[in-house]
């Protein structure tokens, strides 16, 4: 675990914690002014890097199927996880959306949940949404298109009017 600390030249360990990148090089700019320089040009960079905890792998009708990582500073929920991947495409059913997950240390089975994903979305039902963990499969099915004409007739005459 980090210690929150910099290891900075002449000064030794700083503490970092809590300070902006603007707030911490005023503080070495002064510390390093008591003893060392005359007048100290202090420029910090912080690159973030943030770690996975896992992934997770949506199936099916979504923009970008494929493994989604779970981000160490977040809990990734089904929905999220879905609006990631850029969101359910025409055909999705959003209803019937299946979470597979492996059984704990030492379990065979798996468990499968069904979530009505549709609910959260457009009446923002979020007790709905599942904390994912890594490993999860999350299978978005098709829905069925079921198109009857209402009368028999007229498709037979659409067909007919269709022809090239």
């Amino acid at each position: 675990m980090d210690s929150g600390d910099l290891e900075v030249p002449y000064i030794g360990h700083y503490p970092a914690v809590g300070k902006t990148c603007k707030e911490l090089a005023q503080a070495l700019k002064v510390e390093l002014e008591k003893t060392y320089y005359y007048r100290a040009t202090v420029i910090i960079s912080v690159d973030l890097m943030t770690k996975s905890r896992g992934k997770v792998y949506l199936v099916g009708p979504v923009r970008m199927p494929g493994p989604e990582d779970i981000p160490s500073d977040e809990v990734l929920t089904l929905s999220k996880a879905i609006l990631r991947a850029g969101g359910f495409t025409d055909f999705a059913d959003q209803h019937h959306v299946k979470i597979t997950r492996q059984g704990g240390a030492g379990e065979i089975d798996k468990e499968t949940l069904v979530v009505d994903v549709g609910e959260i979305f457009d009446k923002g039902k979020t007790e709905n949404d599942v904390p994912l963990k890594p490993g999860d499969l999350i299978y978005i099915p098709e829905r069925m298109i079921r198109v009857q004409p209402r009368n028999p007739q007229m498709q037979t005459n659409k067909q007919k009017t269709c022809r090239s």
